[in-house]
């Protein structure tokens, strides 16, 4: 599928845009951002210098994307999402020097209205539900809520809820716990 740019939209020279990808009204990506393939920008989307997007995000309405931020491939992020790259901000102060790595792993979702403060890694699969805050680290499918985040559950690759069982109800797919999150059983 042939990617495309709404006329409304600015894409500055020197930015990467990948093949299919559709960037819609009133975005601007700057010069030194990457996009993979097969994304989508819905409107008023901001991806600043420096963000690496991979292939088949979806970012919705009004997303700002600031130097540091890193959404690897399959990256679902939810309208009005917030991402920071500065821990303490102040007007009268540069903080440049300081801006804080984010990076979201693939397939996760950050929901409606969530913010993710800089510095903090969102595992894969993981899905931060709408106006969540998140202010540390959060392991692969696990579900987050709340202020500050916490861990209220796990979901499976497919964003299904899961029981005690950890077996997904869509696919039948089990999982186990590890350190870093859950896995797929057959994952070793």
């Amino acid at each position: 599928m042939e990617g495309s740019v709404h006329p409304s939209a600015i894409v500055d020279a020197g930015a990467e845009i990948g093949a299919g990808t559709r960037i819609w009204h009133f975005c601007h990506v700057y010069a030194g951002a990457r996009i993979g393939a097969d994304c989508v920008l819905g409107q008023n989307v901001m991806v600043a210098a420096g963000v690496v997007v991979g292939r088949g995000v979806k970012i919705q309405n009004n997303v700002s994307l600031y130097t540091g931020v890193t959404l690897e491939d399959e990256v679902f992020c939810g309208p009005s999402a917030v991402f920071t790259n500065v821990s303490t901000p102040r007007a009268f102060v540069e903080r440049k020097s300081e801006f804080r790595p984010t990076l979201v792993r693939r397939g996760a979702t950050v929901g409606a209205n969530a913010t993710v403060l800089c510095g903090v890694t969102i595992g894969r699969y993981a899905l931060i539900g709408a106006g969540a805050v998140v202010t540390r680290d959060v392991l692969d499918h696990a579900l987050v809520a709340g202020t500050p985040a916490r861990r209220i559950g796990w979901v499976s690759t497919t964003g299904e809820l899961l029981g005690p069982d950890l077996i997904c109800p869509r696919t039948g797919e089990r999982y186990r716990e590890t350190a870093q999150g859950l896995v797929p059983e057959e994952a070793r």
